[in-house]
């Protein structure tokens, strides 16, 4: 089955930034734009940075498996090899990472290689890489 793509439209405070943050550093390539708006083709999928200074994101966080998890945040799930280049490229441009490259809920359904970070407007974002993908939606 075809996987239809989703959208997303985020608040950002710098358009050029986030240019540089989703076009040159996570590879997004950019689709169309105006002096409010970007679109990004986050593999296959359309993700709208708009320009929206006066909307920072709230910072909430949940614990999951011992790290406080920022609540919001989208992202992907990768091929485990893909999440593993993507995590070597962010850590050789020194990104900060909210929680670092791990693996949680090890030995378990939803065993998962994950990693979180934020854009420069503050966006929490996840990459994560199941150790079994048929087991995305595996309960306990």
């Amino acid at each position: 089955m075809t996987q239809a793509p989703f959208h997303l439209a985020f608040p950002v405070d710098d358009l050029a930034a986030a240019r540089r943050f989703y076009g040159d550093l996570l590879g997004c390539p950019e689709g169309r734009s105006s002096d409010r708006w970007i679109d990004f083709d986050l593999h296959g999928h359309q993700i709208v940075a708009h320009l929206a200074p006066d909307a920072a994101p709230r910072r909430a966080s949940n614990p999951v498996d011992g790290e406080e998890v920022p609540v919001p945040h989208f992202g992907l799930v990768l091929a485990m090899e893909e999440w593993k280049t993507l995590a070597e490229r962010l850590r050789s441009a020194a990104v900060t990472f909210v929680i670092e490259p791990t693996v949680r809920f090890e030995g378990q359904a939803g065993e998962q290689a994950t990693m979180f970070l934020l854009d420069p407007a503050g966006n929490a974002l996840e990459f994560k890489a199941m150790a079994d993908p048929a087991k995305l939606f595996a309960k306990g």
